[in-house]
């Protein structure tokens, strides 16, 4: 492999470490044309006729739906629901969640610190969780208030599911009913919403479940992590970067399931029925990020009732935990669309390899090495070639020199010479290139992996998901590639010899700041090919 090639492998890895890192950020897809959606029938009217509009209902439901006080009207109560996996509290003002607080997972490192907050929401917003009923027949103020028919659920002693009950009435013409289904273990939650037709003429109803975040527009972010919308639509993954939402943006139907996310959590509302559900996202003046699963339309004849049915997932993105929900939720982790499949089975294989030492950074090391033994050969390989083309360098300038009029003549020459010594230039490079997608795929794990957020190594780095606090570990990672350059054989004129000793400067320098776990791997992966390189270099000695 000649210089030219080594110099633009090399300097092609870190340009795209570099644009993935700081640049790269997720396509905002434009939503598909809109779609007319199929109309769904009610409990015990799968087959009835083709909606009415609402102009064509009477009067007299319209004005009752526009002026009945909504009963009972009583005030705004909190009701706090207690599992083993985490603390949350409802509001019978909207019906809505006010708080959501995990259990297992604080804000900063320390037992002290606070618990992490799924709801977050300035005074005066409405609450997530909020139903509503746009572009029906009858609508009701997400804001309005509810009765509960319990004060507080413990799920901490028992092991058996609890339920709470939300309800509001338009006397003699509707009554909304929401049923939260509560499992001690599970972050799912069950939500049944159940419209009540008190009226003799049918209701065309349109549900919207909405979740409300607020986003500080002046938090600071990492590069590499999204927080913001988020949702699987059409078997693909959809994030919207809350800088660049302006007015609405829908997209749908077939909405497997959508929310709001951060780089390790997910609030996220699964429907029942995909394909009649559309996902919307805007931002109003205060910062305040609505996202809403839309659909589907039931049409509840006069003294009926239809439901709405939903899964609610409020956690950790946890691998197997999100995978349990068998709707692709594993999906919310940012891997990647074409490198997930090579992150998956790493991630999958450390957390296997947790389970013997206990330590992530152990497991670190060991998949490493592990990686490292499989691509041994072909590092062999690499590296014998970069030494034979290094050995050739004498004749190749002959050759230059003797035909640097006749570039034709040059390459036939130049094939020939590695014909003659049994030299194939590309061998140097494939070993190359097959490994970078492993490489990406294994940064995409450790990069993204909630088990290493808070998880300790040893001594100073108690926090893997965290840079080195003292920056030791990139220095010396720094170091290993330096003395990987100064032992790699390599052809070319000085000048462009000295361009390549530059990249362990900038690879220390970009590495200062990323997760220590990510550090140690390249450190052991590079400590591991002196090794290597210093093995090849005794052979041809």
């Amino acid at each position: 492999m000649d210089k030219r090639t080594i110099l633009a492998i090399v300097l092609s890895v870190a340009v795209i470490l570099i644009y993935q890192m700081f640049f790269m950020k997720p396509p905002v897809k434009q939503p598909p044309a809109t779609t007319k959606e199929s109309s769904q029938t009610a409990k015990k009217a799968e087959t009835a006729s083709p909606s009415p509009a609402p102009s064509t209902l009477p009067q007299t439901v319209i004005k009752a739906a526009k002026s009945a006080q909504i009963t009972p009207p009583v005030a705004e109560r909190f009701i706090s629901v207690d599992t083993p996996l985490y603390t949350a509290q409802f509001t019978t003002k909207g019906g809505a969640i006010q708080s959501f607080k995990l259990k297992g997972y604080r804000q900063k490192l320390g037992d002290k610190s606070e618990l992490i907050e799924l709801v977050d929401v300035n005074m005066g917003m409405p609450r997530p969780l909020a139903f509503s009923f746009p572009g029906s027949t009858v609508d009701l103020p997400a804001e309005g208030m509810y009765d509960s028919d319990s004060k507080s659920l413990d799920l901490t002693k028992g092991k058996e599911s609890q339920r709470l009950i939300l309800q509001q009435t338009i006397a003699g013409v509707i009554k909304v009913e929401k049923t939260f289904t509560f499992h001690p273990d599970r972050y799912a939650i069950d939500l049944e919403v159940r419209v009540y037709n008190l009226t003799a003429t049918p209701l065309n109803q349109n549900a919207s479940l909405n979740w409300n975040q607020y986003v500080d527009p002046k938090e600071e972010t990492d590069s590499w992590s999204h927080k913001g919308p988020v949702a699987f639509v059409a078997k693909d993954i959809e994030r919207i970067e809350v800088k660049k939402i302006e007015g609405e943006k829908v997209l749908g139907p077939n909405v497997t399931w959508g929310g709001f996310e951060s780089k390790y959590f997910i609030a996220a509302v699964i429907p029942q029925n995909p394909s009649l559900t559309s996902f919307a996202t805007s931002k109003d003046n205060s910062d305040m990020v609505t996202v809403s699963l839309r659909g589907p339309k039931n049409l509840i004849p006069g003294g009926q009732d239809g439901s709405f049915m939903y899964t609610l997932f409020f956690g950790p993105k946890d691998y197997s935990i999100l995978k349990a929900q068998k709707v692709q939720l594993e999906d919310a982790i940012d891997f990647g669309s074409w490198l997930k499949w090579l992150a998956m089975p790493m991630l999958i294989t450390l957390k296997w390899l947790y389970q013997y030492v206990h330590n992530y950074g152990l497991a670190i090391i060991i998949l490493t090495i592990l990686i490292k033994l499989i691509f041994w050969p072909l590092g062999n390989k690499s590296y014998e070639s970069m030494k034979q083309m290094q050995k050739l360098q004498p004749k190749m300038k002959e050759l230059q020199e003797k035909y640097k009029g006749d570039r034709q003549k040059l390459s036939q020459e130049t094939m020939a010479l590695y014909k003659a010594h049994k030299v194939n230039p590309m061998s140097g490079c494939l070993p190359m290139i097959i490994q970078i997608p492993v490489f990406f795929g294994l940064y995409k794990t450790l990069l993204y992996a909630i088990e290493l957020r808070h998880s300790p190594f040893f001594w100073w780095i108690q926090d893997l998901s965290d840079k080195d606090p003292y920056y030791i570990t990139p220095i010396i990672m720094g170091g290993t590639m330096w003395i990987q350059q100064k032992m790699t054989p390599m052809s070319g004129d000085p000048m462009q010899q000295k361009v390549m000793l530059f990249m362990p400067i900038i690879f220390t320098f970009l590495f200062l700041n990323f997760p220590a776990g990510l550090v140690i791997y390249w450190l052991l992966n590079n400590v591991i090919s002196i090794g290597q390189q210093y093995y090849i270099n005794k052979r041809h000695d």
